[in-house]
């Protein structure tokens, strides 16, 4: 038994815990991956690693900003470039343009460590999927009700979690499969069409290493395809390691190359032509043949259509909050922002506590 139960360890799950828990209440996070951060997301590989979903953060807001000067003094993040590219269909390499003279920020030891930066104190179920979610009576006497869910790992073996709130913190898609069972006469119908209404960009990522015989003095260290059919945007991921053991890209295909193979079972094809195609736009040849590549497929990328508020409660008579970087825009600062909310929506359901806001963030213990 806990007070909360937050499914999905992305920023928004993250954030929206951190909150609860230090107001008091008992959090349990459950998370299907084996790792932290949702988008946010590195994979090791061949002795490095590898930013395959959000490669690095570009604040706008001012928790935002906040956020990244807070990660930049505990050493999590550090300016990656400040200056983006954009190839347009008219132009050749020659012709490429400068865009967005900002600073972006990546974090050496990968993109997850952010998620990281957020978990002290929290109760953390990894590797577990949620697979059915019901309203059960807890007392007899009171007839009071709890939420009460299953999660399944990967080896079949279930867990039983009872909740007084839930957070569903992942992609509204996903969040849909969960609570449409319970249908219009527990959720009402506003919250199920706000819910059905978010749609989702898929994205393939490939990640590609090269031979460190490779001259790879590049002018760029991100460049972004406008319009392009199959590529997206291509990352320099090992200009972000300190003393990398090779040249490590990460390319991104566009939305309607990916949305061809949501359903394709072998990428491997997807991803040398995701390959070739960077090479011929950037005249490199070398980059079509790699030494060892992989591919990761994203169904929920981006948000299509995102909602225009910070988070989704139901009306009902337990507390449930949907929330994620899809209430708001898409990025890793709505995702923040929505924690946030969604926080808020249950404190003011269940206790009433002092919550942390934007103050949570301030602590001065390193990320190990």
């Amino acid at each position: 038994m806990t007070d909360i139960a937050v499914i999905g360890a992305g920023i928004s799950g993250l954030v929206c815990a951190q909150q609860l828990t230090q107001a008091g209440y008992s959090v349990l996070v459950v998370e299907k991956s084996r790792g932290l951060g949702g988008r946010v997301a590195t994979r090791r590989l061949h002795d490095t690693v590898a930013d395959h979903g959000t490669c690095y953060l570009k604040p706008k807001g001012q928790l935002m900003r906040h956020f990244v000067e807070l990660l930049c003094r505990n050493n999590t993040l550090q300016v990656w470039t400040e200056t983006l590219h954009e190839l347009k269909p008219e132009n050749s390499l020659p012709a490429i343009q400068s865009s967005n003279p900002n600073p972006c920020y990546d974090s050496p030891t990968g993109m997850s460590t952010i998620a990281k930066f957020l978990t002290p104190g929290l109760e953390i179920l990894l590797n577990h999927r949620v697979v059915s979610i019901v309203q059960a009576v807890q007392s007899v006497q009171t007839e009071e009700k709890t939420w009460h869910l299953i999660a399944e790992t990967s080896d079949g073996e279930q867990e039983e979690i009872t909740a007084k709130a839930l957070v569903i913190a992942i992609p509204a898609p996903q969040a849909l499969a969960l609570v449409e069972p319970f249908g219009e006469t527990l959720l009402g119908a506003d919250f199920l069409e706000k819910l059905r209404s978010v749609e989702f960009y898929p994205c393939l990522s490939v990640m590609a290493g090269y031979s460190p015989d490779i001259e790879a003095l590049l002018e760029w260290k991100a460049v972004t395809f406008k319009n392009d059919k199959v590529l997206g945007w291509v990352g320099f991921d090992s200009s972000k390691r300190p003393n990398p053991q090779q040249p490590v890209f990460v390319l991104q295909s566009s939305a309607d190359f990916a949305e061809n193979h949501l359903d394709t079972e072998d990428l491997q094809p997807a991803a040398e032509e995701i390959l070739q195609r960077a090479s011929k736009l950037l005249m490199l040849p070398w980059l079509a043949i790699p030494e060892w590549m992989q591919i990761h497929r994203w169904r929920y990328a981006i948000p299509r259509t995102p909602l225009e508020q910070t988070s989704l409660p139901a009306n009902t008579n337990l507390p449930l909050v949907c929330c994620g970087d899809w209430c708001g825009g898409g990025v890793v600062e709505n995702a923040l922002v929505s924690g946030i909310a969604a926080a808020e929506e249950i404190n003011v359901r269940l206790g009433n506590l002092p919550l942390p806001g934007d103050k949570f963030l301030d602590r001065d213990e390193e990320v190990k």
